[in-house]
């Protein structure tokens, strides 16, 4: 059994997914579509009980009435786990994972700059990637986002180095 076999195994056992839920898309590459209610529980044994020790970045994803969101793992061993979660764009709540891995954090306030999501429990700190004085409620990641949004709210020339 390969290496991802056994990740693969592991997960449906443990946790008793579909096998369309989750995939081997190659050599060391596993993807698995969890839940909003189970991913924690998912992320944590993934860290603490299957050794993926290295948060290698979070992607966000606006699929229009969601946001989804990627968390991608990596062991030792070279072996990638994207945990993909979705959560209703109406109310994009998500609890931080800076418990685990403190370096999160960037990527936490990625998502809330951009695409608007309110990390519970991400500690209070500077904007990232977008500037301070940035208007509340404008998230340039969104699909339904316009430059457009910020006429005579933002100066342009600010918007076209930052959009």
């Amino acid at each position: 059994m390969t290496n991802e076999e056994k990740i693969k195994k592991e997960l449906l056992e443990r946790f008793g997914f579909s096998t369309e839920q989750i995939r081997v898309a190659r050599e060391r590459r596993v993807f698995l579509e969890v839940p909003h209610e189970q991913f924690r529980r998912v992320f944590e044994h993934a860290v603490n009980g299957m050794d993926f020790q290295h948060l290698c970045t979070i992607t966000g994803l606006d699929d229009g009435d969601t946001l989804a969101f990627v968390y991608h793992l990596a062991r030792l061993d070279g072996a990638v786990l994207s945990l993909k979660t979705r959560v209703p764009k109406a109310s994009p709540v998500l609890r931080t994972i800076s418990d685990l891995f403190p370096g999160g954090m960037i990527y936490e306030r990625e998502l809330a700059d951009l695409l608007g999501a309110r990390v519970e429990g991400l500690p209070e700190g500077n904007r990232y990637p977008l500037p301070e004085g940035w208007p509340d409620g404008q998230h340039p990641l969104r699909k339904d986002w316009k430059a457009e949004m910020l006429d005579g709210v933002y100066p342009k020339e600010e918007v076209k180095s930052h959009g």
